[in-house]
């Protein structure tokens, strides 16, 4: 088959452009062809990116060579896999072709103005659907601006209604979690076009276990960003009363509140901000570890990166939220906190860096699971069968 990716960036930022690469390299090595539709460039990890993906055609409206239109025509994809994308203009475009289109849903982006579903001042989560209520009073139609010389913008509700009715127009959607799922038939999607599969990262080398050494190092992986809840994780670390010392891997626009306020804590000499790294070095520190936290206050759609701990025979401890508790199971392959308790989420910290025998129990637990249920393999099998069948419907056999 030729697949045409289309997502919203080119190279490493965070779990979604991880899961397009993983996926598109994969599906390339099993004899596909895969093409790229994106918007710009990340600046980082992009070699990976140059070598999957041959047939690259950047999004925009300079040249008429650049309007999906014309990249179908030059690139002829058999089925268009949408990631994240919120060009709307393109979007529509790309669902007015032909060609079969599938979309993997990441996060909440589709049908919530904030893209959060969280309230920013409270950081209650949202069970809502989209609706008048996000105009007044929640006030999502004012968000912050990342991209602009303003630190708001404006965020229109008549354009996202429009967005959601362009995205239920999909042959297919995909979703990792039923949380997710109930998200999208919150907002009245048809059930019928969705079907789970669980973006889960390759296996790698994970065949050995943790020391976990007794420099009780603690692993946070991802982005810092307000939603992911580094500064509730530091909080909580303020509360450990074993010795401890932290990496915290990623970057994002609420790092420097994150690196203010973890020297407020007095946890300098604890807390190291690694910055963005390759999964490679992260693996590094895996080696070491004796627990990986997940302290997300934000519904989190997956949670991909407690599996990839799982995978590496750790325990994760996490706040419950969104759709973490579809694989975490408290007391089995970790500790499931209850939201936002940080009192909790220290407790149990320590209570993994006391018992290391405790600790390396649930590690392999989670690895098990991950082997039994979060398959690299197996989830590729999933979207090429899923692929061979949108493409086979009569109606866009008949169009071909």
């Amino acid at each position: 088959m030729k697949i045409l990716f289309v997502h919203e960036n080119f190279g490493a930022f965070g779990g979604a452009e991880a899961n397009v690469l993983a996926t598109a390299t994969e599906l390339k090595a099993r004899g596909h062809t895969v093409g790229i539709l994106h918007g710009p460039h990340t600046g980082k990890g992009e070699a990976g990116w140059l070598d999957t993906f041959q047939h690259r055609f950047a999004s925009g409206y300079g040249s008429e060579a650049t309007t999906p239109r014309a990249v179908c025509e030059m690139f002829e994809p058999d089925v268009i896999y949408v990631h994240k994308l919120a060009n709307l203009e393109v979007l529509e475009q790309l669902l007015d072709t032909n060609v079969p289109t599938v979309r993997m849903v990441h996060d909440h982006d589709l049908y919530c103005m904030r893209s959060y579903k969280y309230n920013y001042f409270t950081r209650e989560i949202c069970e809502r659907a989209l609706s008048p209520y996000c105009i007044f009073p929640c006030g999502a139609i004012v968000a912050r601006n990342h991209d602009g010389p303003f630190p708001l913008k404006w965020v229109g509700y008549a354009d996202k209604r429009r967005e959601l009715e362009l995205n239920r127009r999909f042959d297919r959607l995909i979703v990792a979690t039923q949380f997710m799922k109930a998200e999208l038939l919150r907002n009245k999607f048809d059930g019928e076009k969705i079907a789970m599969h669980a973006p889960v990262p390759p296996r790698g080398d994970s065949s050995w276990s943790s020391s976990f050494s007794d420099g009780n190092y603690i692993v946070f992986a991802g982005q810092i960003i307000r939603g992911k809840g580094v500064d509730v994780l530091l909080e909580s670390l303020a509360m450990v009363k074993a010795p401890f010392k932290c990496f915290i891997f990623g970057d994002g626009d609420h790092r420097a509140a994150c690196e203010k306020l973890s020297r407020k804590l007095g946890l300098d000499d604890r807390v190291i901000f690694k910055g963005f790294v390759s999964q490679a070095e992260i693996a590094i520190h895996y080696r070491e570890c004796s627990v990986v936290t997940v302290s997300s206050v934000w519904p989190e759609p997956f949670g991909a990166v407690g599996l990839e701990a799982m995978r590496f025979g750790l325990p994760v401890v996490a706040f419950d939220a969104g759709g973490i508790r579809e694989w975490l199971t408290s007391g089995y392959n970790g500790f499931l906190v209850p939201w936002m308790d940080r009192a909790a989420f220290a407790a149990r910290v320590d209570e993994l860096l006391g018992s290391k025998a405790l600790a390396r129990q649930m590690g392999e637990c989670g690895r098990q699971l991950v082997a039994d249920h979060y398959g690299f393999p197996e989830y590729v099998n999933g979207l090429e069968a899923l692929f061979a069948r949108e493409v086979e419907q009569p109606a866009h056999a008949a169009a071909a």
